[in-house]
Formats: structure tokens, sequence, C-alpha cells
């Protein structure tokens, strides 16, 4: 579920917040493809499992830039900002992939407020979202998340 603050100004001040984590997800085969699809990336260790079954990990593992994109789909998971007029992606700092996601694992993101601030008439939030695999100790992507609330 997500945490909410009524309207951008309720941010400023919530460095350090902890927002919790999203629902579980799956990474399929069919997602891989997709992918690989939609950017023309169909290097064997996305795509081809037989190949892959001899690899380094011994399946297909997901596109990293593909666990970035996810970030997407967990931020509105992790926080809902209300009584916005416009809310806009302004950008990612500090990509990291620490650990492959092989395919059929599932992830989910953990989110925490690193820097709130007030910018041309905006909030600013950075939010780093952990993303993590089922039983793994390693993190399979940390991204911290720009994102700029207008208010209504």
């Amino acid at each position: 579920m997500s945490t909410v603050f009524e309207r951008p100004a309720n941010l400023i001040g919530k460095e350090g917040m902890q927002l919790g984590v999203t629902d579980w997800l799956t990474v399929t085969q069919q997602r891989i493809d997709q992918f690989a699809d939609a950017t023309g990336d169909h290097q064997w260790i996305h795509v081809d499992p037989v190949k892959a079954a001899s690899g380094p990990y011994g399946k297909c593992i997901a596109h990293g830039y593909l666990t970035l994109a996810l970030v997407n789909l967990f931020l509105p998971q992790l926080m809902r900002v209300d009584n916005v007029s416009m809310g806009v992606n302004y950008g990612v700092d500090k990509v990291r992939f620490p650990a492959p996601v092989p395919v059929d694992s599932r992830i989910r993101g953990r989110g925490e407020v690193v820097a709130v601030e007030e910018v041309k008439g905006a909030v600013q939030v950075i939010v780093r979202v952990t993303v993590e695999v089922e039983g793994s100790d390693r993190p399979a992507c940390v991204a911290d998340t720009i994102s700029r609330f207008f208010p209504a």
C-alpha cells in the first residue's frame, strides 16, 4: 500500500522515511522477450534459454534496464502525492545492478526518501528504490529516482 502525502509540501522534512515494500512481481520470459523486442537488445543471455542454460547464470536473466524500468511500476506502489497539478519524472541518479534477475524470479521494490527540496515551484523528492530478488542477499538494482510534484 502506498504511503500517501496529502500535498507536495508534506514531503518536506521526510528525508530518511522508509516507504515500505511493493507487491512481488514475477519476471517471466515473456516480459524479458517483450523488453528485448522493444529495445532491440536480443543478447542470448536474455532471450535464448538453451544457450543461457550453459551460461554463467544457468538460465536467462532480465536486462538490467528492464529491472530499472520496473522501478517506475514500483514507485506508485510505494508513494502517492495528492493535490498536484502535475508530477514528472525528472531523472535517476546512482543506478547500480549488484545482482542478476533470473527468469521466473520474484522481485519487489523497497523505498526510502533520500532528499526533498523546493525547486522552481515544485517539490523535488529523491526516492531510493531498491529492487529485491526473493531469496537473494543482494539487490538487483538500486536507483535514486528524482520526481517533481507541482501543487494544485
